[in-house]
């Protein structure tokens, strides 16, 4: 955050005159940890009077501030806010801002007078951010994001070499009050300037919408020109334009950014830098490069904010946030019909997938179904396939423990070998910018914290000296072994398999938890666990027993994974979504079609980030695995579901020789 917002001590209070300081929660809370609290009465001379940018309202602050002799600080969103525009409706709409600029000194788009921007590109500490702007730029285009981001193409269907002319609202304050005129002359001028050309006018999100009508209208187009109101990302809008006109608006700065050299006719804050062709001139402004300017628009100007934690962050921490929020909402903002979900896992299937127009369920296949849960899935082929994730929870899904992670795959499931996974695709695909250390560091946090999937808490037993090697049991009937298992199909199978290659070594053998409570399939008859294994661990807790061994053989259980995050050797019987990668040991039927070769961070990256969701049940939004991640290793996060959900895993419990009951 910025050094100038820093609190210390009782929080100062900034005199409002516009209800929005108080109507909307997130904007006040942000505020309060920049150090203010929004109150109302009548400032003296050393007090600050808030206003919200140019809005309607903001004279009546002005005006209290001459009169008073008091200081304005002017509040405006930052350059990346939010999935939809304020004005939108519901609940996506109202969770508000990530960021908010305080400025003290004036207003980004007004050029009469400096603003923190302005004065910060030209300050030493932007030229210092140069390298982390051109990191946090590269990290913005690839995830395709910027102010608002309710779009769901990521390409656009525009002429390669076409001349791209930007609408904005009427009567956006940053236009100074430029009108229609002023945007038709605009237009003019590509047209003259681009002879022959195809024109690309792109409406404002706004307009597109209903909300805000534009500038431009169906009669002014002429022939090879057309209007482009698709929820197209603007990285895609930018990609093959070959020119941009632009009057104030935020994608004029975006095209600087992607490379560009827009035509402004207008007077934003990215004009007079030596970044584009400026109708105006901007006396007080002398050239810089693109990453200086960034440093001081995205990473020293705003206040940054984690809904998720509740406290300021860095532009990084508000960019994983919309990028995790964006992500849910591409794939639920119509809404789903849902299918094979059963009756306990409703709500939280709801309060995952509720990022648009809800969730209803259906006990009938059918065309419609968006959504099923992947066991279900056959019959429903257009359905994504729902499962958990990797970082699931404290405690068992055969538990009822509702889960923080959950795959949303559109091609197939991770645990099915026999077809392409979206899990297959993603290792195919290169690593976004940042993605390798993003990845290592957080494989790093997952091992300081002891997390695994389940996190179980149990006792390490004592573990003989020699070469120690993990078998950790499975579910038989589990899907990943019925369709991905080798010619080791069952707990004995493979522990006769480890024993007979590893005549010398330690075998410590983990039940599955499930097997252990009785509520699944997979017991090894005593006697044969007293000659095949030296030690069963049926209570341990995964991360402290694979801290005290040397290599892991398994058929396809989430284990090998926990196993490659902490530097162990794992060999594979069947064909685990991990395996055919160059990083295992692999003698089971892994698919041909796994080619490329990986290191361990495109794994955690592609497991861990890029492939499962995640839903923060304490703020109730999408979140980034970072959050996740925290919930999970705080044993007092309450993650054990409901009162009725705990008292039905008991019943459960008692009834574990009749799964068939719950498991239809």
């Amino acid at each position: 955050m910025p050094e100038t917002f820093k609190a210390a001590g009782d929080l100062r209070r900034l005199f409002v005159f516009n209800r929005g300081f108080f109507s909307s929660p997130r904007i006040n809370r942000i505020m309060q940890l920049a150090g203010w609290r929004p109150s109302v009465g009548l400032p003296n001379a050393a007090d600050m009077v808030g206003i919200w940018g140019a809005s309607p309202t903001a004279w009546r602050g002005e005006a209290v501030a001459r009169q008073r002799g008091a200081k304005l600080l002017r509040v405006e969103d930052a350059f990346l806010r939010s999935i939809l525009p304020g004005r939108a409706s519901g609940p996506v709409a109202r969770r508000g801002p990530v960021g908010l600029i305080l400025d003290p000194v004036g207003l980004h788009f007004r050029p009469d007078r400096p603003s923190l921007i302005e004065n910060l590109v030209q300050d030493p500490r932007a030229a210092a951010r140069v390298t982390d702007a051109s990191d946090a730029i590269a990290r913005l285009r690839a995830a395709g994001l910027s102010k608002y981001n309710a779009f769901t193409l990521d390409h656009a269907d525009l002429p390669k070499g076409h001349v791209l002319i930007i609408d904005q609202t009427r009567g956006d304050a940053s236009l100074l009050g430029a009108g229609r005129a002023a945007f038709l002359a605009m237009l003019d001028a590509a047209r003259n300037e681009h002879p022959g050309a195809p024109l690309v006018i792109r409406s404002h999100p706004e307009t597109a919408s209903g909300l805000r009508p534009g500038h431009f209208e169906a009669r002014d187009l002429r022939a090879n020109e057309r209007f482009c109101d698709a929820p197209v990302s603007p990285w895609a809008l930018l990609k093959d334009a070959a020119a941009v006109y632009v009057m104030s608006s935020q994608l004029g700065y975006e095209a600087i950014l992607a490379g560009l050299r827009p035509r402004v006719f207008g007077q934003p804050f990215y004009a007079g830098w030596g970044l584009s062709r400026d109708e105006h001139a901007f006396p007080r402004r002398a050239p810089v490069s693109v990453e200086q300017l960034f440093a001081a628009s995205h990473l020293l100007a705003p206040v940054w904010y984690d809904p998720c934690r509740d406290r300021l962050t860095d532009f990084e921490g508000a960019l994983r946030q919309i990028e995790a929020e964006a992500r849910a909402w591409r794939q639920d903002h119509a809404g789903h019909l849902a299918y094979g979900i059963r009756l306990w896992k409703r709500p939280f299937i709801t309060r995952s997938f509720g990022n648009g127009r809800g969730v209803r369920f259906t006990g009938k296949p059918g065309p419609r179904v968006t959504l099923a849960w992947a066991g279900k899935a056959d019959l429903v082929p257009q359905a994504l396939r729902v499962e958990d994730g990797f970082l699931r929870s404290r405690g068992l899904g055969a538990a009822l423990v509702p889960p923080l992670s959950l795959i949303a795959d559109d091609l197939g499931i991770y645990y099915d070998p026999r077809r392409e996974s979206r899990f297959e695709r993603l290792m195919a695909t290169p690593l976004p910018p940042g993605g390798a250390t993003r990845a290592a560091a957080l494989g790093a946090a997952i091992v300081a914290a002891g997390v695994t999937k389940y996190n179980l808490a149990g006792r390490l037993p004592d573990l003989p000296a020699g070469h120690r090697i993990l078998v950790p049991g499975q579910v038989e009937d589990d899907a990943s072994i019925r369709f991905g298992a080798g010619s080791e199909r069952s707990n004995l199978a493979l522990l006769q398999r480890a024993r007979a290659e590893n005549p010398a070594a330690v075998l410590i053998y983990k039940p599955h938890p499930d097997v252990v409570a009785g509520l699944r399939p997979g017991v090894v008859p005593q006697e044969d666990l007293d000659r095949l294994a030296d030690v069963v661990a049926a209570d341990a807790d995964a991360a402290a027993l694979l801290a005290q061994v040397d290599e892991v053989w398994t058929i396809t259980s989430t284990i090998g994974l926990e196993a490659l995050l902490r530097g162990l050797n794992v060999t594979t019987l069947g064909a685990p979504f991990y395996a055919g990668w160059g990083l295992t040991r692999d003698l089971g039927p892994v698919p041909s079609r796994r080619k490329a070769r990986a290191d361990l961070p495109r794994l955690i990256h592609v497991a861990l980030i890029a492939y499962p969701r995640y839903h923060d049940p304490k703020s109730g939004l999408p979140c980034p695995p970072e959050v996740a991640l925290d919930r999970l290793a705080d044993p007092h996060s309450g993650l054990q579901g409901s009162p009725a959900l705990r008292m039905l895993a008991k019943a459960q419990g008692a009834l574990s020789g009749h799964s068939w009951i719950w498991r239809r």
